[in-house]
């Protein structure tokens, strides 16, 4: 009874949702980190959708069986969009992991709704305003900051981390996947989000054959195994059920605001559970990329 009263509750609590749905994602960041050395990327990225979409069919088959077939007219837009979103977001998140830290791993992920923003102009011709345009060259600075170290030898000579330049590669492709949702088929959250899980499970395999044929692939260890299982029930499912609850609660307007909790979430748990550094770099990289997407979001709009 305690429990169920518990649950009533939580899913009430759009703000308490929300959170932890950040908090979630902030601490995939730790999970891909962790994974380094216990399990390859592409076998991550596998086993998070397959962990994730199997779930969803043992305790959802029946709303999304009933609405499968709704989704055939639309199966080049679903099945482009998760490829963008699920597994190249994913794969390449996981492969940066490997080359750079889970502070800017969080961080950088702030860059994404500046790449919306600008896919909207050029797709949609959707106006931006001034103060936009001002988060945007703010956001901007702060990855850039981030990026090369608060060095500027580093900034002049293009000498990147390949980790960091991956990681921006995948907000590319999760901004497009976000741009993708603005004319989704017309079918319930959870069915269009078992889709796009299916199609990640489907196209991670070539990815997981391409790891072995180099000699790359890691199935996981015992502590691999675990790192498999958080990201799968908790940033992929948990989180994303989470956050559908929380933008019916109180709209998709003021949940979006919420994702810049992901890179505060991230560096805090990067600083705490891995002892990651957070030198005066990450500090005003973080302060303007969170700045920058206030004034874009919030001021710009107003």
């Amino acid at each position: 009874m305690r429990e169920t009263r518990m649950g009533r509750w939580l899913w009430a609590q759009p703000y308490v949702l929300l959170c932890l749905t950040m908090l979630m994602w902030g601490g995939n960041a730790i999970a891909g980190r962790l994974a380094v050395g216990e399990v390859s990327p592409m076998v991550i990225t596998f086993g998070r959708w397959f962990i994730a979409g199997s779930a969803l069919l043992l305790f959802a088959r029946r709303e999304i069986l009933a609405e499968i077939g709704g989704l055939a007219p639309y199966w080049r837009r679903i099945a482009l969009m998760g490829v963008m979103g699920f597994t190249g977001f994913n794969a390449l998140f996981y492969e940066s992991a490997h080359h750079t830290t889970a502070v800017n791993l969080t961080i950088l992920q702030g860059s994404i709704p500046v790449f919306v923003l600008l896919g909207a102009l050029l797709l949609y011709r959707t106006p931006v305003a001034p103060l936009q345009y001002v988060g945007m060259v703010v956001t901007t600075l702060g990855v850039l900051v981030l990026a090369s170290r608060g060095d500027l030898a580093v900034l002049l000579g293009l000498r990147f981390n390949i980790g960091d330049v991956w990681m921006l590669i995948a907000c590319v492709l999760y901004a497009g996947y976000t741009l993708g949702l603005r004319k989704r088929p017309p079918v319930s959250g959870l069915t269009l989000f078992a889709a796009f899980a299916t199609v990640a499970i489907l196209t991670a395999l070539p990815l997981v054959a391409v790891e072995a044929a180099r000699g790359e692939l890691q199935l996981p260890s015992c502590k691999g195994v675990l790192i498999v299982a958080y990201v799968g029930l908790f940033p992929s499912l948990l989180s994303q059920l989470f956050f559908m609850r929380g933008v019916e609660l109180i709209g998709p307007g003021r949940a979006g605001l919420f994702v810049n909790l992901v890179p505060v979430f991230g560096a805090f748990l990067a600083v705490v559970i891995l002892s990651e550094p957070f030198g005066l770099h990450s500090a005003v990289a973080l302060a303007l990329v969170i700045g920058g997407i206030y004034v874009a979001e919030r001021l710009g709009k107003r």
